[in-house]
């Protein structure tokens, strides 16, 4: 299907509103895109890169004429922006998102949605470490998931048409249900990174001294944490906000395995511990062969040698030499 808009409305341009905008004007998907943000400064840093067409910080005139309009700011808000663009849709248009929750976007949207508008919430999952409209790339998307939501009073032509918007930028697309979507995230993205953020923060309250080893020889597991918990603050604050019932479900699962964990540490269980590993394995594996990791050694890292510190010489002394 051949999917064409004449004005695509981006509310927010942060990694994930940037590298829409970049992979829909590589593929020739929208005629206008409109860019909007709430703050001078990122907006003339998404003017500079000539992310868009039209540059405003006010979202209802970049939402207005718009038969596409996708919000791309936190979670937390999405009430305040779409009170704001309510009025500047138009029947006929698509309005979505991509958030990483699902169920409290329907819960906080669909009340305030005008007759005509078609509401199909939506998840790119796709993401860096990084923020903001330089850290956006056309090529996020591809070989990347991106589940729909859309409700059963949306007509199926439009959650295809948006569908196919998701797949000519690279994406793999697929419906569910907003809770189920809200459950499975739960233990896929929310509850690592609450993880990555929890050991990350138990090494920010070590005494400074050990603070400063555990950087100093941070292995790949450590390493790799700090990936995820660089995330966006903001982001990540609204998503356990919003996302609150099922990650505390999961959560609770997670602890109940760890202390089975902890349990076979503590009594020396090796075959237990080997089982374990070799289970966990087999997923990681699995996600190779899904085709949503590469098989490269080391995640595919480049391994240009890193510059070596000078060690300042110091100088032994005997009994009376001046430094």
């Amino acid at each position: 299907m051949s999917v064409h808009f004449r004005k695509l409305a981006l509310i927010g341009i942060g990694l994930i509103g940037s590298s829409i905008a970049l992979a829909a004007r590589r593929q020739g998907l929208a005629e206008v895109i409109s860019i909007a943000t709430r703050r001078q400064d990122t907006l003339d840093e998404a003017r500079e890169l000539r992310l868009g067409d039209i540059y405003t910080l006010d979202a209802a005139e970049a939402a207005r004429g718009a038969d596409l309009v996708i919000i791309c700011t936190p979670v937390g808000a999405y009430e305040s922006v779409m009170r704001a663009i309510a009025p500047a849709l138009e029947p006929g248009a698509i309005l979505s998102d991509v958030g990483s929750v699902k169920g409290h976007v329907v819960k906080t949207l669909a009340p305030l949605i005008p007759d005509g508008v078609s509401f199909i919430p939506g998840h790119p999952l796709a993401g860096t470490e990084h923020s903001g409209p330089a850290a956006g790339f056309a090529e996020l998307f591809t070989g990347r998931w991106c589940v729909l939501t859309p409700g059963p009073e949306v007509d199926p032509a439009q959650t295809e048409k948006l569908a196919a918007f998701w797949r000519a930028m690279g994406s793999q697309v697929e419906s569910m249900d907003a809770a189920h979507h809200d459950m499975v995230l739960a233990i896929t993205s929310h509850i690592p990174h609450l993880v990555a953020y929890n050991i990350v923060g138990t090494v920010a309250d070590l005494e400074a001294a050990t603070q400063s080893e555990v950087i100093k020889f941070s292995a790949s597991g450590f390493r790799d944490f700090t990936r995820i918990a660089a995330s966006d603050p903001v982001m990540w604050r609204d998503v356990f906000l919003t996302n609150r019932d099922a990650v505390l479900e999961m959560l609770g699962r997670f602890l109940e395995d760890l202390s089975a964990l902890q349990r076979s540490v503590r009594m020396g269980d090796g075959p237990a511990l080997e089982a374990l590993f070799t289970r966990t394995r087999a997923i990681r594996r699995s996600i190779i062969s899904a085709g949503q990791e590469t098989a490269a050694p080391d995640f595919g890292r480049t391994h240009d040698a890193p510059p070596i510190p000078e060690i300042p010489f110091v100088r032994e002394h005997g009994g009376g030499d001046d430094a």
